[in-house]
């Protein structure tokens, strides 16, 4: 989005930059991830980060998930950034989020501003955050949502691991 001004007789051209909020996990640099960071980039100027919220296993899932899964998270992250800044065409922030998505989602818009959002997910048969309605409970927060569905076949075996 641009504008300008007028000041003193001259044009100021005012550049605002759309600040994007990827979400992964597994997804985190899968192709299809990648390719619609790469999209996204060439249509107008934009600044994204990635958001990977934890995601404890096991009895940690039930027990105590606010203090696990922070590991794994962190390994995503430092694998997808380098891909996905590359697509962007600038580095990329990662933030690592709440182990629920959507709250991980509504910290991020809340704190940082994002003016739209791209969730990543796994095939519908495996995708918990499709089972959550993730997409749809994110645009009801007023900002535009991009799904993004995988097909690697060999992110369903890691999902169901």
């Amino acid at each position: 989005m641009s504008g300008s001004t007028e000041s003193r007789g001259r044009t100021m051209q005012i550049i605002t930059r759309r600040r994007v909020l990827v979400v992964a996990h597994q997804t985190a640099d899968s192709p299809e991830l990648v390719e619609a960071v790469r999209r996204r980039a060439s249509e107008e100027r934009c600044t994204f980060a990635l958001l990977v919220p934890a995601q404890p296993h096991g009895l940690h899932r039930l027990v105590d998930p606010e203090d696990h899964g922070g590991a794994e998270a962190e390994t995503r992250l430092n694998a997808a950034l380098p891909v996905l800044s590359e697509a962007a065409g600038e580095p990329i922030i990662g933030i690592i989020g709440s182990h629920e998505p959507f709250a991980a989602i509504q910290d991020a818009l809340n704190l940082m501003g994002f003016d739209e959002v791209i969730i990543s997910m796994l095939p519908a048969r495996v995708s918990r955050w499709l089972h959550l309605d993730l997409p749809r409970k994110t645009r009801a927060l007023g900002v535009r949502v991009t799904e993004v569905v995988s097909t690697d076949h060999r992110l369903d075996e890691i999902a169901a691991a």
